[in-house]
């Protein structure tokens, strides 16, 4: 078909050139008919374009039909040949090829209309302002229709020229009066745009068109049957939903136009009909409009009531929506969504896709210290029937919230024994990493937890991170598992025998022939089983040699290394097996939050100004200092590895050492190994060292996340700070330190000054002092800052975010300076201004380094 095709568009685009040709004037509106649909048909058609200009200019309505809709199919604002169209359209001089018809100025007002159409789709910056005093005053014309695309074409020249917004305020104001609902459709949707378009007419608009906007929307909310604007018996959804959307705009940050507005937001919300398609559309535009403005307790309640509604609709779309707006709602009202929370939960096990996903997303949202036990529970009870492709999602919400909101450990424990039986195979390496560290820390639970997953074991050998964490504590527990050693009330004894307990990890290392972790993890417990069950030793002996000519090198290695140690080294074997040492838990937490950003919520990405951002560490863990601001500037630029500096250890390294595994990467780094590995490798007497997981660890900028500095860097380390002075003299403690203008630019200026703490060097008060230059007042003002690693930085709320014009007053700001390597390294900082001038937003940003020396 397409060679057809092909060949009948070339017969027909070559009879349509010889007719224009020819100046065919009888058939000239139909080869633009045709030329159009070839044009829809993807073929060249840019010979036809002066066609249509020569049909704008006929004195015929067909022709000047085709010709507009072959102006705006063929052309677009970027074309030349437009300016001919604007000589058509206005009162200036026509070409010769026009005739002298001005087609904004017709007395048909169909052509005008046409006219208007056409201007109102590939209007130009330059076509908006040459022709908006003809649109304005046809937006007084007489004619309904010629007012409604007068409107229309008016939002394209805002859109094009804000500039020329306050020629249309008075007007849009005046046809908001109309009876028409065509025409007050489209001037509602002119002011939403003058809305958007300038500050001043937001404000021009707020105390002039909000008594029409609720006439209104009573009179359609009251009217009675109009045939002409019903649908479904609702009489004209679209214009009851264009008018509650600029109420939205008009009310948004602005208490009186909210409280002017609450009383009929209230009647549309309790007197529309919810069974129909038409009503739900307004109800859900009503509730937007309720949560977007400064509404009542009351109002707000009610809304998240219709959307609880929502939720009980069988249509899928409804409850979709109605969840979205419910995770919105979260920030505004939470105790009145959490009313609704049996009904949210339902939709969890909802059969379409998408709205499982997005129910999940509020439950998550939901969850708090009070209700996190039974909400987890309802979870985790549909996760042993969710489907596989939920499974995922599911099993991180449920950890996420266990960690998070746990304060008993056993509970903890409980829960993510259940989660790892149900979906060990989509729980994520670290959450299986901490429940271990957890594991290792929890002396009284220990036998419980290697009992338990004993029992998982048996139960659910086929997931894979039970089985690692199991395999583990059998080795390292093993005894207490034979023993029965801390049985808690709630338990009941168990016989396992130490044959058991082998044989156990024998059909987990066979099982997973394929997986190298699960493995080796199985031929570290053997190892360790064979020196706390000594009648085993044998047996386990067999089982490890097996694995001497594996032809992957860490198990060969492992294997031939482990029976060395069992035959040879049996007055060390005891000594050397014992338990591994316990991890900081605090620490680990720390390090694995910071590296994953697992307790960073959405909404702080604004931090740096405030100060407070601590990591929440679930199981009754000691919080650890505050760690230092993160860089939220884009610093990794600055991020440069040194050769000289010493490797740190990445967050899983904690994981691998404690299982003695290097198997993530099998790159060695320059550096000197840390000590604490340097224990591991000597406690399984493994002659090389295991890779570390990553380079070493210098940058001085982690963005977008909160870190503790753990590890530090050695004094030859690079200086990632543009090549800053390595050493500075230490002053005496009663120094003065001069102000410094740490920032000046032409809108701009800030100021620090100093003060040090009595017996704290190493700490400094800056008090930041910002001036607006300008004569534009800034609002929305906020100071940012990022410092290396080495600096802890903490920034006090600033004395106000308005920051008046022309230096009358200015804003102040405190922050505190901890230089952890003072002395050593200078004070430096990079930091980013963010603020609104007449509601567009401004950013700036620079970089301090002449900060005075001592500090």
């Amino acid at each position: 078909m397409a060679p057809e095709e092909r060949a009948v568009v070339r017969r027909e685009c070559a009879a349509i050139r010889a007719a224009i040709s020819e100046g065919d004037q009888d058939y000239r509106h139909r080869n633009m008919a045709k030329l159009m649909f070839i044009h829809m048909l993807g073929y060249p058609t840019h010979f036809g374009q002066m066609e249509c200009l020569k049909l704008i200019a006929a004195a015929g309505f067909p022709e000047k039909r085709i010709g507009y809709l072959g102006l705006m199919l063929l052309l677009d604002e970027r074309q030349e040949v437009l300016m001919l169209v604007t000589n058509s359209l206005k009162q200036y001089p026509p070409k010769p090829m026009l005739n002298d018809l001005v087609d904004l100025n017709h007395s048909n007002q169909f052509i005008v209309g046409l006219a208007l159409c056409a201007l109102g789709n590939i209007c130009s910056a330059e076509m908006a302002r040459d022709l908006s005093p003809e649109v304005e005053r046809l937006l007084q014309s007489r004619e309904p229709n010629t007012k409604k695309k007068a409107a229309l074409c008016s939002i394209r020249i805002v859109r094009k020229v804000p500039d020329l917004a306050e020629n249309f305020m008075g007007s849009a104001v005046s046809l908001l009066k109309e009876k028409h609902h065509g025409v007050l459709i489209s001037a509602v949707q002119l002011c939403t745009e003058l809305c958007k378009a300038s500050r001043e007419a937001l404000e021009y608009l707020r105390k002039n068109c909000l008594d029409g906007l609720v006439r209104i929307l009573r009179d359609v909310s009251n009217s009675s049957y109009a045939p002409e604007y019903d649908i479904a018996g609702i009489t004209d959804p679209f214009l009851h939903i264009r008018v509650l959307k600029l109420m939205r705009v008009l009310g948004q940050g602005d208490a009186d136009c909210s409280e002017f507005v609450n009383d009929i937001l209230a009647q549309v919300a309790t007197k529309t009909e919810s069974n129909k398609n038409a009503g739900n559309a307004i109800l859900y535009e009503c509730v937007e409009t309720i949560m977007g403005i400064e509404a009542t307790s009351g109002l707000r309640v009610l809304a998240i009531n219709i959307l609880g509604r929502f939720l009980s609709n069988r249509d899928n779309n409804i409850r979709y929506v109605a969840l979205k707006m419910l995770m919105k709602a979260m920030a505004v009202d939470t105790q009145a969504v959490q009313r609704h929370r049996a009904t949210i939960l339902e939709c969890v096990k909802d059969a379409d896709v998408s709205i499982r996903k997005r129910a999940l997303e509020l439950v998550y949202l939901l969850v708090n210290e009070a209700n996190a036990k039974p909400l987890t529970k309802e979870l985790v009870d549909y996760l042993e029937v969710s489907d596989q492709d939920f499974k995922d999602d599911l099993t991180a919400k449920i950890c996420s919230i266990v960690e998070k909101f746990s304060q008993d450990k056993l509970w903890y424990l409980d829960q993510m024994f259940k989660v790892l039986s149900l979906a060990g195979n989509y729980v994520k390496d670290d959450v299986w990493h901490a429940l271990i560290v957890l594991i290792s820390n929890a002396s009284e639970l220990q036998g419980y937890s290697v009992r338990s997953l004993y029992k998982a074991l048996l139960a659910c050998g086929e997931q894979e991170s039970l089985v690692r964490v199991a395999v583990w504590c059998i080795g390292e527990y093993g005894e207490m598992l034979v023993n029965n050693v801390g049985m808690l009330d709630i338990e009941e004894p168990i016989t396992v025998t130490e044959s058991d307990a082998v044989d156990t990890v024998e059909v987990s290392l066979k099982r997973y022939s394929a997986d190298v972790t699960t493995r080796a993890m199985c031929l570290v417990a053997l190892l360790k089983l064979s020196s706390r069950f000594p009648p085993t030793s044998e047996r386990i002996k067999e089982t490890v040699a097996q694995n001497k000519g594996n032809t992957v090198l860490e198990l060969q290695q492992r294997s031939i290394e482990f029976s060395s140690i069992i035959q040879r080294h049996q007055s060390i074997k005891s000594s050397l097996l014992e338990r591994m040492p316990v991890i900081d838990e605090a620490s680990y937490l720390v390090k694995r939050a910071a590296s994953t950003q697992a307790t960073i919520s959405s909404d702080k990405l604004a931090a740096a100004a405030t100060p407070g951002g601590s990591l929440k560490l679930p199981n009754g863990v000691a919080k650890p200092p505050p760690a230092p601001l993160a860089d939220l500037l884009d610093l990794s630029s600055d991020d440069a590895p040194a050769a000289t500096s010493a490797p740190t250890t990445a967050p899983n390294d904690f994981l691998q050492d404690l299982l003695g595994i290097g198997l993530t990467d099998t790159s060695t780094t320059g550096g000197a190994p840390s000590a604490s590995t340097d224990i591991l490798m000597d406690l399984l007497s493994i002659g090389s060292p295991p890779a570390q997981n990553g380079p070493p660890t210098v940058s001085n900028f982690s963005p977008g996340q909160a870190e503790t500095k753990l590890a530090s860097v050695t004094p030859q380390a690079v200086d990632l700070l543009d090549g800053l002075s390595s050493s500075t003299p230490l002053p005496d403690e009663n120094t003065a330190y001069l102000s410094i203008t740490a920032f000046q630019s032409a809108t701009l200026k800030i100021t620090f000054n100093f003060k040090k703490h009595p017996g704290k060097p190493q700490e400094t008060t800056i008090h930041a002092n910002f001036t607006n230059l300008t004569s534009n007042t800034f609002t929305d003002f906020m100071f940012q800052a990022a410092v290396p690693k080495f600096i802890q930085l903490c920034l006090d709320p600033a004395s106000s975010n308005t920051l008046p014009a022309s230096g009358n007053d200015s804003v102040t700001q405190s922050l505190s300076v901890t230089n952890n390597q003072h002395g050593q390294k200078p004070l430096a900082m990079r930091i980013r201004m963010s603020y609104k001038v007449n509601g567009e937003d401004r950013l700036e940003q620079g970089q301090i380094n002449n900060f005075p020396a001592g500090l």
